[in-house]
């Protein structure tokens, strides 16, 4: 409603005044970082208002009399727009025009390359402009786009411009974007405490961001990648502002994660958490099916796959389906009795180590940290003399590392 309110007064008002002129560009960049503020603070609902306001606000640059920026004001909106997500060709049709010098050319020249692809050549210049203009309305945005260009180079300087960014413009949407990039470059740094502080801070501020799902992505990778040194109570504090459904989410998340990777206490805590927050089957069926997965390695593996073949199959997707298979296999193999066969020996088998499976915690690409790592397993071969039973449970273990593998490239199709 708030939203719809100051459009309708930025937009309305030409059309009672047009007498006097079109409104301001300034001005109509006031109503549209409203939006976008809106947007991340959780009114989804403006998302498309947001588009069809940029488009307005470039017909507006577009249409404007060059003597226009000679109010300082609507140059700086002008950038502001250019770093907002505008047209990037309505920057360069204005600097083009500029014959009296109102625009800072080693700006729209610094920015100008910045959007077309080739911002780590003036990575340099542009923090060294952030820092001059550190105090003027453009300055958060210039440290914002300052981060971008340098965070393949130098993640550490680059998280310094992002902590002025944020607390130069807090509760909008480029405090949201400094704050989910500092989480990305920390847990891909492995900055364990300083990640945790990012995404404690994220969590709290903007979990309703429509793209909260990245920071999910990232914190599942920092808690599966370091429990132990993360603590049960550590992932209660980051999480303990969001709501059920979405604390419920991020533990199933974590447990599904935890299950493939093998981190069974962790999964068996997240599994219990999802059980103790669900009001829905369909979470806890999950929770039961990673929880069981974590049991199989223990004494009760025959009380884990019952458990686990109990679980409705309407409430599994595919892939968690393939899981429970895959798990079925190698619990079946350890619990078989060996076969009169297996007292045999057999010829010498040359055997070579298959790929292991591909790291389940590595997130999808986004705009700055690029792809995540992976663990690659032993290539080398090894000779060795199996019976036929042993031979059996090689092929089944490699046949369920295998349909993890291909569980996996569907989850994260980056990979």
């Amino acid at each position: 409603m708030a939203t719809t309110l100051v459009f309708g007064a930025a937009f309305a008002y030409p059309a009672s005044a047009q007498d006097h002129g079109e409104l301001a560009p300034y001005v109509m960049l006031r109503s549209l970082q409203f939006v976008q503020d809106s947007v991340v603070l959780g009114d989804h609902s403006a998302a498309e208002m947001q588009r069809f306001m940029l488009e307005r606000v470039d017909q507006r640059f577009r249409a404007a009399n060059p003597s226009i920026f000679e109010d300082p004001r609507n140059v700086d909106a002008a950038l502001i727009y250019a770093m907002s997500g505008g047209n990037p060709a309505t920057l360069e049709f204005l600097a083009a025009r500029d014959i009296a010098g109102n625009f800072d050319s080693r700006i729209a020249d610094a920015l100008r390359k910045y959007l077309s692809g080739k911002g780590t050549l003036v990575a340099k210049s542009l923090g060294e402009m952030a820092k001059e203009y550190r105090d003027e309305k453009i300055g958060p945005y210039l440290s914002l786009v300052s981060g971008n260009v340098m965070v393949a180079t130098d993640p550490k300087d680059a998280l310094v411009f992002y902590d002025w960014a944020r607390l130069t413009a807090p509760g909008t949407i480029i405090e949201e974007a400094a704050l989910r990039r500092s989480v990305a470059i920390t847990v891909d740094a492995d900055m364990v405490e300083q990640a945790l502080s990012y995404a404690r801070k994220y969590a709290r501020r903007f979990i309703h961001s429509p793209y909260a799902s990245q920071f999910a992505d990232f914190f599942v990778q920092l808690v599966v990648g370091h429990f132990g040194e993360i603590t049960e109570e550590d992932i209660d504090g980051a999480l303990e502002f969001m709501d059920v459904d979405r604390r419920r989410e991020v533990f199933l998340r974590v447990a599904r994660a935890a299950a493939i990777a093998g981190k069974n206490d962790l999964a068996r805590l997240a599994s219990a958490k999802v059980e103790a927050l669900s009001g829905n089957p369909t979470p806890e069926a999950l929770a039961r099916l990673y929880g069981g997965l974590a049991d199989i390695p223990t004494n009760d593996i025959r009380a884990a796959m019952q458990a686990i073949s109990d679980i409705p199959e309407e409430t599994l997707s595919p892939r968690d389906r393939a899981l429970r298979e895959a798990a079925k296999v190698v619990a079946e193999q350890v619990v078989g009795w060996p076969t009169a066969e297996s007292l045999a020996q057999e010829k010498p088998i040359n055997m070579t180590n298959t790929e292991d499976a591909k790291s389940p915690v590595a997130s999808p690409r986004n705009e700055i940290a690029g792809p995540a790592a992976t663990t690659e397993g032993p290539t080398a071969g090894a000779a060795a003399k199996f019976d036929p039973a042993f031979q059996t449970y090689v092929d089944s273990g490699r046949s369920k590392l295998n349909a993890i593998d291909e569980m996996l490239k569907e989850e994260n199709p980056s990979k």
